[in-house]
């Protein structure tokens, strides 16, 4: 039976893979166990942020050595989705899940994952992508027997600036689509960025040039896996939505007031949101300006505000929070979600 981990490791700089090592050398996580990686590196954020990249190949090499594969082979079974901005109080870190077979009984926290379909680069926003995506949520489910996911991430390419807002919009309508959150009529490429009462709070889509393909990663609940970790996701109704990131806290078994006590943060194995600046210009009626600050991209503005809510609960800065929530989660909002360990029974 397989058993999911989940190890959150620091970053020194974006090439810093040594705590990897460090988990490998003791044995908590063999290189040929690792499935797939999510996680937040210090750039820019934007189409030209080679930090993603870098930290993939420096994981890469390092895996090559250990498994005899070659990085080319290991990049193109391992789905990456990383996010680069750590504005603010956010902290370079990554979320590294790993698979082992061990004799048990039960159902337990799963792990999916699937590439979808080389498209040209002009495909990004196109209802070719949507139906690329759809197809490789539902594999990713389909490997792990996972029939009702808790969260999706994606990594969908981008060939530039203009196309990554559609390229995640069009990524989290394939898989909300797979999801059954959204008719499958109605969720097409004419309504990308126009109809925002599609959308799905249980996806979460990054998009950069650093990936040929969209890299797949489902988790949720399915027979035959080991329990012990538990998944909870949260819609966040806006930017400042602490209600939520408290509620998700406690349905997870943990204090949350005012935050998380220390003694408890050793259990959260990974914490995740996705937010959007709201295009109204407006949060709860005042006005905001990430959308026409020309000195600061709208995203860094985001990130910095959504990672200091969500770190104020959990006490901890390695909060991956990802930018552009376009159909995920309610409009003006987003998502959050944590992986912890429960206590033994």
């Amino acid at each position: 039976m397989p058993r999911l981990i989940v190890e959150r490791i620091a970053m020194a700089h974006p090439g810093d893979v040594s705590a990897v090592a460090a988990l490998i050398a003791s044995g908590r996580l063999r290189a040929g166990e690792i499935r797939a990686v999510v996680g937040k590196t210090e750039g820019n954020g934007g189409l030209n942020d080679f930090t993603r990249g870098y930290f993939i190949q420096s994981l890469m090499a390092l895996l090559a050595e250990h498994t005899g594969e070659t990085p080319a082979a290991l990049a193109a079974r391992i789905p990456c989705v990383l996010s680069g901005g750590t504005e603010g109080v956010l902290s370079p870190h990554a979320v590294i899940f790993g698979v082992r077979d061990e004799a048990a009984q039960g159902r337990g926290l799963a792990l999916g994952t699937a590439f979808g379909a080389a498209l040209p680069r002009d495909a990004a926003g196109t209802d070719a992508q949507i139906a690329a995506v759809e197809a490789a949520v539902r594999a990713a489910m389909a490997s792990a027997g996972i029939a009702d996911p808790t969260l999706v991430f994606v990594k969908t390419p981008a060939g530039s600036l203009a196309a990554m807002a559609r390229a995640r919009a069009a990524a989290a309508l394939g898989a909300a689509r797979a999801l059954g959150d959204v008719p499958a009529a109605r969720a097409t490429a004419a309504a990308l960025l126009r109809d925002y009462t599609l959308f799905s709070p249980r996806v979460a889509i990054s998009a950069g040039i650093e990936v040929p393909c969209d890299e797949v990663l489902v988790l949720g609940e399915a027979p035959g896996w080991t329990a012990g970790l538990t998944l909870g996701v949260r819609p966040m109704a806006d930017v400042l939505d602490i209600a939520a990131v408290r509620d998700l806290m406690r349905s997870l078994g943990l204090d949350a007031d005012p935050g998380v006590p220390e003694a408890q943060r050793p259990r959260l194995r990974a914490v995740f949101a996705k937010g959007e600046p709201d295009v109204s210009g407006a949060v709860r009626g005042a006005r905001h300006t990430m959308l026409g600050d020309t000195d600061l991209d709208a995203q860094r503005h985001l990130r910095a505000a959504l990672g200091a809510v969500v770190a104020s609960i959990t006490g901890d800065g390695r909060v991956f929070v990802s930018g552009g929530a376009e159909h995920q989660g309610p409009p003006g909002g987003g998502l959050v979600a944590a992986i912890v360990e429960q206590p033994p029974a």
